[in-house]
């Protein structure tokens, strides 16, 4: 990140930078619990569930490669070693070891409802201190919004709600 880039965030960077890995871990670890339930879902409405998994791995994909890249515009370092993942994520990851799909949606509703914490908890951190953060972490909350949404409105059509 240029000099004039840094001096428009009115934080510690250093701080910062450690909140965005721990999203990052975040986003890695959601990613793998959607890719991989989408791969062994089994039971009713499995094509729409697996169609929904696989979307919103797509997505958190993308959040992770955000996160990385404004790590790097701060001067930071991304998380470079997936066990640091564990040592470091807010919401964890809840391997799915019953394919049921209702299972699954309730994990992953879970796992939505922790990332809406976090991303709101880090607008309030930097908005008014940091932009472009602020622009992206807005980004991914309402990713993350319509996430819950889509799984709630699955679990809804099932009659698990």
């Amino acid at each position: 990140m240029g000099t004039k880039g840094r001096e428009i965030v009115g934080m510690d960077i250093n701080e910062l930078v450690k909140e965005l890995n721990k999203a990052l871990a975040d986003e890695w670890l959601a990613y793998y619990q959607y890719w991989v339930g989408a791969k062994v879902a089994k039971g009713p409405m499995r094509g729409a569930v697996v169609a929904e998994l696989e979307e919103h791995a797509s997505e958190e994909l993308e959040h992770a490669g955000m996160l990385v890249e404004r790590i790097l515009q701060l001067g930071g370092t991304p998380i470079l070693s997936p066990e640091e993942w564990y040592k470091v994520t807010n919401c964890g990851y809840e391997k799915p070891s019953d394919p049921n799909v209702r299972i699954l949606l309730k994990q992953n509703i879970k796992g939505e409802q922790c990332a809406i914490d976090v991303y709101q908890k880090l607008a309030k951190m930097v908005k008014e201190k940091d932009p472009i953060t602020y622009q992206m972490v807005l980004s991914i909350l309402e990713d993350e919004v319509e996430h819950e949404e889509d799984l709630e409105a699955l679990s809804e059509d099932m009659g698990l709600l």
